[in-house]
């Protein structure tokens, strides 16, 4: 997708050791951007996001994430992309801290 010249995108900064709030914390509006923090054992409700292709990228820990029926392991450092319009559910297997970003499909 790209933007009209006309359509400026401000530039934004935040400090993602400063965001908290636990399970997440919204850092930018669009593309929806959310800092995610889950202790051991927590999980987050299966949930979708229609419209949407996600991006999760795990700074630190280790996360399991249920997709549809599919199940995957992200270690820190590790980005996986897939398609919102599916049960999305993640567990931390240890504390973790991963950022997501929910890009729209238009375009």
């Amino acid at each position: 997708m790209t933007t009209p010249s006309s359509e400026r995108v401000s530039t934004e900064q935040q400090d993602l050791a400063s965001v908290d709030g636990r399970p997440h914390a919204r850092l930018f509006d669009e593309p929806p951007t959310v800092k995610l923090s889950l202790e051991a054992g927590d999980a987050v409700a299966p949930h979708q996001h229609p419209d949407r292709v996600v991006v999760l990228h795990v700074l630190e820990g280790r996360l399991s994430v249920t997709l549809g029926e599919d199940e995957r392991e992200v270690r820190a450092g590790e980005v996986v992309r897939f398609d919102g319009a599916q049960d999305i559910s993640p567990e931390a297997l240890e504390t973790t801290t991963a950022l997501l970003v929910l890009a729209s499909r238009e375009g």
